[in-house]
């Protein structure tokens, strides 16, 4: 089976997006499928990757974006995909990409599309001026053209689900993301990194992600001012790039604070994480976070938004969860990290809630929908303008 996917926002400094489009590119490589990525970029360009041939189209770079680019041109998109006759297609970009998916209905190709983004929580920062109802009405009419439009609409967790559901969205499904859980080990935690970190403080706090508005990274300089005055001997440390990064930068002066910057090595970043005493994830908005994954797989703990979905796979709402959830303010995470701090083989129960999502289970349940692989009974076969109820 030939499966092409296409994805905005891919780029040299990207996350989420670059590590799903390539673990799902490994794992259907192994079972025999063919797979193949179009990217944006600067140029036209083919190469064979180890997670299948990866194809970039000229984009435009979005302003204000710290370097994302979306395709320039979806009708040569169009021609490209008609020469290369996918069996299935599956699209990552609900706003640019969304008549992909009835073109993929004329030409007879089943197409998914990933939901990788809160419209409606996009809306309420982006748009706070309209009034209540007229962001609904703009987020309803999204959501079911969206869903109208795709055979199905994938969701990774009941958070990213939530908008869908309330409007009664029959074609939702969904599939959580993994984790690399041999790149991200608890063993791979260093001392001498460690140390060279901490700069001679006591607490290791990282934040591993993407700079930019939606993400509240000015959250983690604020908790650590908390913590110093409250005789914490903390330092925290940035790896990633974005928008506010120069504004972050000088927020920061004077702070025990380092910004590594973009690290393309994940094995020097799996380092860096397993190293830490505790991993931010402060984003609202967040409907999966790999970064907090590859934290709990890496062994360390997550401080994240009660409001985003990475509570969902930190089991807070268990008697010992492999991490917390904390209010959408400075002082609420701090406490949170205040109380991390104190409890016993907490490095334990993050790997363990990490192991039960591992990426191979994300793979074989692609490729059911795809019917690719024996169906599940609660998972129906994708099939030409299906719109089967997903339970």
């Amino acid at each position: 089976m030939r499966i092409v996917h296409v994805a905005n926002f891919y780029g040299p400094n990207s996350g989420g997006i670059k590590t799903t489009l390539h673990e799902l590119g490994r794992g259907y490589i192994e079972y025999g499928h063919e797979f193949i990525y179009i990217v944006p970029g600067v140029n036209f360009v083919e190469e064979i990757t180890p997670f299948g041939r990866k194809i970039t189209l000229p984009g435009v770079t979005l302003p204000q974006s710290g370097g994302y680019r979306i395709i320039r041109d979806n009708f040569e998109l169009k021609k490209l995909l008609t020469r290369l006759a996918p069996d299935r297609l599956e699209v990552s970009d609900r706003f640019t990409l969304t008549s992909l998916g009835q073109w993929a209905k004329e030409k007879g190709i089943p197409c998914v599309v990933f939901s990788h983004e809160t419209l409606r929580g996009l809306v309420d920062r982006y748009l706070p001026f309209l009034p209540s109802m007229a962001k609904r009405r703009i987020v309803n009419w999204h959501n079911r053209k969206l869903a109208g439009s795709f055979d199905y609409v994938v969701a990774t967790t009941e958070f990213a689900s939530k908008e869908f559901i309330s409007l009664q969205i029959h074609n939702l499904i969904k599939i959580s993301l993994g984790v690399d859980l041999t790149t991200f080990h608890p063993s791979h935690r260093s001392e001498e990194l460690r140390q060279e970190l901490l700069k001679g403080e006591q607490v290791l706090i990282v934040h591993c992600g993407r700079m930019s508005r939606e993400k509240e990274p000015q959250r983690s300089i604020e908790v650590l001012e908390i913590l110093l005055r409250k005789g914490i001997r903390a330092r925290l440390v940035y790896v990633g790039t974005g928008p506010l990064w120069h504004k972050l930068r000088k927020r920061a002066e004077g702070l025990p604070v380092e910004f590594l910057g973009y690290i393309a090595d994940r094995h020097r970043v799996a380092k860096i994480l397993a190293s830490a005493d505790i991993s931010m994830a402060p984003g609202p908005l967040e409907t999966f976070c790999l970064a907090a994954l590859e934290s709990l797989a890496s062994g360390t703990p997550v401080v994240a938004s009660q409001s985003s979905a990475v509570g969902e796979f930190l089991r807070f709402e268990n008697q010992h969860p492999a991490g917390a959830v904390s209010s959408d303010n400075r002082f609420s995470f701090a406490h949170s990290i205040q109380h991390l701090l104190k409890r016993p083989k907490l490095r334990e129960v993050a790997r363990e809630v990490a192991e039960t999502m591992p990426w191979n289970v994300t793979v074989r349940n692609m490729l059911m929908l795809h019917g690719a692989l024996e169906v599940q009974p609660d998972l129906p076969p994708l099939k030409n303008h299906s719109h089967l109820r997903v339970a």
